[in-house]
């Protein structure tokens, strides 16, 4: 009697997966979020104690007391950056080996590629235009930050590859040393890596890839464990670094911000609005069932600012909520905390557009066009950790000539939009997920 053959999917033990699944829903049914947010907010109560606006203390002993505060913050910010290179490697490939079928497996990378590029376009172009006609920046002219003498000229806007240049660029995306890419964080050539990787897996022998297979899920396992300890972390990180932002600015230039962030939160809905609607329409799906299946990593997700760190439960939320088949949520998942930041494209817009305000520069329709075009290029590659936003703003603004000092401005408040825009990144891979079970199909999802 022969033994049957295996399978790659054979090899993916979703136990470790399930565990860390079910720890995180229950720190969120322990109610960490509720945490979360009354450690916001005493932060920010104790960075207005500290800070110029009450000037309990010096303005230099504010800000070291400030600093210290922030150290739970910074550790975790420092620990999630630490394991979300090995994490996206062996989810992608563990995710691409789960896939039994190579035709099946190009139509999903195909179809969500193209998803991604276009909602996060969309998202985009939705932020330029709620910025356009709120206008946030019109009352925030008296808070400009005083530029140094090398910015008092804007930075020329960046070009695109020439027709010449273009080979050597695409070329450029393949990682000649992914180690190399590994160290400097070219998150792009990662996940390029790991898609080839994954690819050569499915292509081999079943037991040729079950020993890499194993490595993988390890590696995923070591992953898991640092996140659940770094969780732990979440509500004291949120009130040092609340608290040390608002020591730096002080409380009128929070107020200040209010419309900004308003416009902000507006495009954010605006977009979770349009995700819905898709699932109404394309998937058959009601929205009210969607968030009622999906608010669990919806909480987490706001908690931690991280779609990396709510990668195992977003993977476990797809399969048993939303019935999507392993092949496609440990696709498309981890692919999409890696490439897919629709909800930081919409801020990364609406800031370019209210700084633009601010500083009296004039946007072209070009310009626009290439906020849109580099918000989608940025955002792909960026690693899934909290205030990568900021990092890829400054080069969004490079590109249009709005000097990059403007974004002391929007620092104090960028903690509250990046909880909210994580909530929104995350809801677009869920909703991939679905629309994806539906147009492309695959096994059936396992019990956890």
């Amino acid at each position: 009697m022969t033994t049957p053959p295996l399978r790659a999917l054979d090899y993916l033990n979703p136990r470790s997966l399930a565990h860390l699944s079910d720890y995180l829903s229950g720190m969120v049914q322990g109610r960490l979020w509720a945490k979360v947010l009354v450690g916001m907010a005493l932060g920010l109560a104790v960075g207005v104690l500290l800070g110029p606006s009450v000037g309990l203390v010096s303005p230099s002993v504010g800000v070291t007391v400030g600093n210290w505060l922030a150290f739970p913050g910074r550790l975790f910010l420092a620990t999630v950056q630490m394991i979300v290179i090995p994490l996206v490697i062996a989810s992608v490939i563990r995710g691409l080996a789960a896939s039994e079928n190579i035709e099946q497996l190009k139509k999903l990378g195909l179809r969500v590629t193209l998803f991604f590029a276009a909602t996060t376009a969309l998202a985009a172009c939705i932020g330029l235009l709620i910025a356009g006609v709120i206008r946030p920046g019109d009352s925030m002219t008296g808070l400009r930050p005083v530029q140094g003498p090398a910015s008092t000229t804007t930075t020329p806007a960046a070009t695109a590859p020439s027709l010449i240049e273009l080979p050597d660029a695409v070329v450029g995306l393949l990682p000649g040393n992914p180690l190399d890419a590994m160290v400097q964080g070219q998150m792009l050539q990662i996940v390029i890596f790991s898609v080839i990787f994954g690819i050569a897996l499915v292509s081999m022998a079943p037991h040729q890839a079950k020993p890499m297979l194993d490595l993988l899920g390890s590696l995923q396992e070591i992953c898991m464990t640092v996140v659940r300890w770094a969780m732990r972390l979440a509500p004291f990180a949120v009130f040092g670094l609340m608290a040390q932002l608002t020591t730096k600015i002080g409380l009128e230039a929070l107020l200040g911000m209010a419309i900004y962030v308003a416009t902000v939160l507006l495009g954010l809905l605006t977009m979770l609005l349009v995700y819905l609607l898709m699932l109404r329409i394309l998937a058959g799906k009601p929205p009210l069932r969607f968030i009622r299946d999906t608010k669990d990593v919806l909480l987490l997700a706001f908690s931690t600012s991280s779609s990396a760190t709510v990668m195992p439960l977003s993977i476990k939320t797809a399969e048993t909520q939303l019935q999507v088949s392993p092949s496609i949520s440990q696709f498309v998942i981890p692919l999409g905390a890696t490439i897919n930041m629709n909800g930081t494209a919409l801020y990364q817009s609406v800031a370019a557009v209210f700084l633009a305000q601010v500083y009296g520069v004039d946007l072209s329709w070009g310009s626009m066009a290439l906020i849109v075009a580099m918000a989608v290029g940025a955002s792909i590659g960026s690693p899934a950790t909290p205030g990568v936003g900021i990092v890829i703003l400054s080069m969004v603004l490079g590109t249009v000539g709005i000097p990059p000092a403007g974004i002391a401005l929007i620092m104090g408040v960028d903690r509250i939009l990046d909880m909210s825009r994580t909530a929104v990144n995350v809801t677009g891979d869920l909703v991939t997920c679905a629309l994806m079970q539906r147009w492309v199909g695959g096994e059936e999802p396992t019990e956890k």
